[in-house]
C-alpha cells in the first residue's frame, strides 16, 4: 500500500498493492493492519456502502456534522468517476479548497476523505460502482450539503452541465453563502 499526500490537509490517495498477470489482476483493496500502521490516527472503518450509477450522475456534496462526522475511504470498483473532497473545517489552512481525482476500476486508486470534508463524485463512464468504507454510522439528522455548482468552490466535474443528473435532495442544496 502506498499513501500519497494531496494538497488538502489530511486527505490522502491510497494506492493498494496490485498483482497483475496473464489471468487478470489481484488487488489487496484494504488491509486493516497496514492501514492502521500507516495512518494511526484514523478511526477503524465500520460500514461498507456501495452505489451503482450511470453516466452523468453527480452525488454530492455531502458531510455529516458533529459527533456523527465520517471519514470515507472511496474506491471505484467498476467504471470511472471524478471523486471530489472539499475541506470544510474552518480551522484548517486548506478550508474551502478542493481536490479531485479520477478513480477507476483499472487504476485501483482510493481517496481517504477525512472527517469534516464535503464529498461528492461524478460518473464519467457508462456505469460506475463505487465502494465507500465509513468510520461512523449514518445519522440523517446531522447531514449537511452544498450545491455541486457553488461558485465559491468552482469545481470542474468533467461533465457538460446538460448531462448532470442530480437527486431531488441534491437539487435543493444551497450555496456556501446562502
Amino acid at each position: 500500500m502506498n499513501i500519497i499526500d494531496t494538497p488538502l490537509l489530511d486527505c490522502k490517495i491510497i494506492e493498494p498493492a496490485v498483482f497483475p498477470d496473464a489471468r487478470g489482476k489481484f488487488c489487496i483493496a484494504f488491509d486493516s493492519f497496514a492501514f492502521a500502521k500507516a495512518l494511526p490516527n484514523q478511526k477503524p472503518f465500520i460500514t461498507i456502502n456501495e452505489s451503482t450509477s450511470t453516466y452523468g450522475v453527480l452525488r454530492g456534496l455531502h458531510l455529516q456534522k458533529g459527533d456523527a462526522a465520517q471519514a470515507k475511504l472511496v474506491r471505484c470498483i467498476h467504471g470511472k468517476i471524478l471523486d471530489v473532497a472539499v475541506d470544510f473545517r474552518p480551522e484548517s489552512p486548506t478550508y474551502l479548497k478542493h481536490f479531485s481525482i479520477e478513480l477507476t476500476g483499472e487504476n485501483n486508486k482510493q481517496l481517504l476523505v477525512p472527517r469534516g470534508f464535503l464529498h461528492g463524485f461524478s460518473v464519467l463512464s457508462e456505469t460506475a460502482i463505487v465502494n465507500y468504507q465509513i468510520d461512523n454510522t449514518y445519522q440523517p439528522a446531522t447531514e449537511y450539503g452544498i450545491r455541486y455548482d457553488d461558485p465559491q468552490l468552482n469545481i470542474d466535474w468533467k461533465l457538460p452541465k446538460e448531462d448532470i443528473i442530480l437527486s431531488e435532495k441534491d437539487e435543493r442544496l444551497g450555496f456556501i453563502t446562502s
